[in-house]
């Protein structure tokens, strides 16, 4: 028995079949939406063997017991994976005979066989000839498990869908769907086991996603790594104008970042900013690593375990992985705008018996909102500057910030417990290339001028955060007396 699509195809390849509506009496209804849910059908499949009553029913009511099920559903998730699908079109391949057939198959798995992939196609027909044409009870119950479980994500895609394109942010109970991508070599300590999982449906590329190349697997922190690396890649993609751009990344924090007119020297510009940290580093490239950027970064004492790029010219990977034996390499595909912008998705983290929901942190940087609250008007490339390090800064964890100039990060104090030591650390780290034009940026406001102070002392020129403390004025007062411009945006970027 099956439906229209699958009965034709069946008819081609010289199978015998009936259509369902031979076996129910009633055609496909309201354009297909109603084919299997009759009762001929799921009695058929819900019957127990072993019950008179229910053989009883069956004769009588004229219907053939089922013994296999088997069923592909509608392709929901691909469906929505399309950036530009309309709402109707998706609501369309929400399957709803296809997950009661199977739950009802499922449910009888003491007699009843479901299928519902094709790669359980050759095990079951294995079974099915070398027991008679039957299967085994721990097939079954395997199989009904497997069952059981693609509908709960199915469900589970299908409420977070309507979630995300209706008013209702944060439903009342939350389903996430994840399957296992890949086993890790470690977790964040050798003693800890890992594994990586891939959401059920996204249509954002990314690391989880990306075609990987390496002898060494990938541990939890090289995943954690190269993912931050990859969304401050593409928040400086969103940049205007846009420029290549490249970023080291240690413990998820930025080391070294830079931008410049062409792919190798926004890599030297990162890498200059701290050679140091950044050995043992994970790169990340805007654009597809060219032989030119492969040379300079294979160069000199460099070690790098990990490069994450849109793509790798031909003979590149052979390239790095001569260099280095270890290397992992991640292709991600273009990545075009901000990882997050736009993005309708929400960020998890667990806590201990919770988990914490929150929407991504989408705010690219955009000069043209921020407020000029004191001293000289900046010109354009002194706002450019301005835009990256502000950029830089929202990557770093809190309390954090960055000092940058000509499109290079120059030093950073991130994950202090408060802003006078983060600046202190940032200027410290900056050593002496605090010169002339330079940019300071602060996640989060300065609740006193002493912070501010440390900075302009040490020569920064601009100074950006978001503003919003009720001493302010202090800050702005102190930037006016020293000639140094001071803009506020508006956006805190904390990052825990």
């Amino acid at each position: 028995m099956a439906t229209k699509g699958t009965a034709a195809l069946l008819e081609d390849a010289g199978i015998g079949v009936s259509g369902v509506e031979q076996i129910t009496g009633f055609a496909e209804l309201l354009g297909g939406r109603v084919k299997t849910l009759h009762p001929k059908i799921h009695a058929a499949v819900l019957a127990r063997r072993d019950v008179e009553a229910d053989r009883q029913a069956l004769r009588q009511q004229g219907v053939i017991p089922i013994d296999l099920v088997c069923v592909n559903l509608y392709p929901f998730q691909e469906t929505i994976a399309t950036s530009d699908v309309a709402a109707e079109e998706a609501i369309e391949q929400i399957d709803i005979g296809g997950p009661a057939l199977i739950r009802s198959a499922a449910k009888n798995h003491l007699y009843v066989t479901v299928v519902t992939g094709s790669g359980e196609y050759e095990r079951v027909i294995e079974e099915l000839r070398s027991h008679d044409c039957a299967t085994t009870l721990s097939l079954r119950r395997r199989l009904a498990a497997d069952a059981f479980a693609q509908t709960a994500e199915y469900d589970s895609v299908i409420a977070g869908w309507m979630c995300s394109t209706g008013e209702q942010r944060f439903p009342a109970v939350l389903g996430l769907t994840y399957r296992l991508s890949r086993l890790l070599s470690y977790g964040e300590n050798p003693h800890q086991q890992a594994a990586l999982y891939a959401e059920a449906a996204t249509s954002q590329r990314g690391v989880v996603r990306a075609e990987f190349t390496g002898e060494t697997p990938l541990s939890y922190n090289n995943i954690q790594d190269a993912a931050a690396a990859l969304e401050l890649i593409r928040d400086l993609a969103a940049l205007r104008p846009p420029r290549p751009a490249a970023a080291i990344i240690k413990h998820t924090n930025p080391c070294g970042v830079g931008v410049a007119d062409t792919l190798a020297e926004a890599f030297r510009q990162a890498y200059k900013g701290d050679p140091l940290a950044a050995f043992g580093g994970i790169l990340a490239l805007s654009i597809r690593l060219d032989e030119a950027t492969a040379r300079c970064i294979c160069e000199g004492r460099k070690f790098l375990q990990v490069i994450v790029a849109p793509g790798f010219e031909p003979n590149i990977k052979e390239m790095l992985c001569n260099r280095w034996k270890n290397v992992r390499l991640i292709a991600v595909g273009e990545p075009g705008a901000s990882a997050t912008a736009g993005s309708p998705g929400q960020s998890f983290k667990t806590i201990p018996g919770g988990l914490l929901v929150q929407e991504p942190d989408t705010a690219v940087a955009d000069p043209a909102r921020w407020r000029h609250a004191a001293g000289p008007a900046p010109d354009e490339r002194l706002l450019q500057d301005a835009a990256f390090i502000w950029t830089v800064a929202k990557h770093l964890k809190s309390n954090a910030v960055a000092i940058g100039s000509q499109g290079r990060l120059l030093g950073a104090g991130a994950g202090h417990v408060d802003r006078l030591t983060a600046c202190r650390n940032a200027v410290e780290n900056a050593g002496g290339s605090i010169t002339g034009r330079t940019v300071a940026a602060s996640d989060a406001f300065f609740g006193f001028p002493d912070a501010p102070e440390i900075l302009i002392r040490a020569g920064v020129s601009l100074i950006v955060h978001p503003g919003g403390s009720k001493r302010d004025q202090e800050t702005l007062d102190l930037c006016d007396k020293h000639g140094v411009t001071c803009l506020l945006t508006g956006v805190r970027h904390f990052r825990h």
